[in-house]
């Protein structure tokens, strides 16, 4: 597996978050549908990732979105096959440590009630659920999480203070 900052507007990586929105355009009304698209993953401020498998096939993505006051995890996604291994993990703490690098103090993220299994990735590497930030109004199909720079991928806020 490899990992590495790449652009967002290769072909296979358009496969990959046309996946994405097929997944998720189902599960929510078009109000609550928070993606963004490959112009935008496109700008400067954005760290866009692609996880290869070991014959050089993207089978994943995500992206950091570098604000001042914060980094917003954007456009996480493992193809179902792929999944399992612990690819999402690697993927989170390579975007998490690029932006580091960059001085990103905290990291947020907005995702759905509806993808469980998200919501489990981002409480193992240490997300809490918070309100919501910058642009986005409450909305009770999504869930706001952050999570502080300097805490380790995988350690979560209670595991910190014991």
């Amino acid at each position: 597996m490899n990992i590495a900052l790449e652009s967002p507007t290769q072909a296979e990586v358009i496969r990959l978050i046309d996946e994405l929105d097929a997944y998720q355009k189902p599960l929510y009304p078009p109000e609550s549908h928070h993606g963004i698209d490959i112009e935008a993953l496109s700008q400067p401020n954005v760290l866009f990732a692609v996880v290869r498998d070991a014959r050089g096939v993207a089978v994943g993505c995500g992206a950091i979105v570098l604000q001042p006051e914060f980094g917003e995890i954007k456009r996480m996604y493992v193809r179902p096959e792929n999944r399992g291994g612990g690819i999402a993990m690697a993927l989170l703490t390579r975007l998490e440590g690029e932006a580091i690098a960059r001085d990103c103090p905290r990291f947020v993220l907005e995702t759905g009630v509806s993808q469980p299994e998200a919501l489990a990735l981002y409480g193992r590497a240490g997300y809490a659920r918070c309100g919501p930030f910058g642009t986005y109004a409450d909305d009770p199909l999504s869930v706001f999480m952050q999570k502080d720079a300097a805490q380790p991928a995988g350690q979560s806020a209670a595991t910190r203070s014991k």
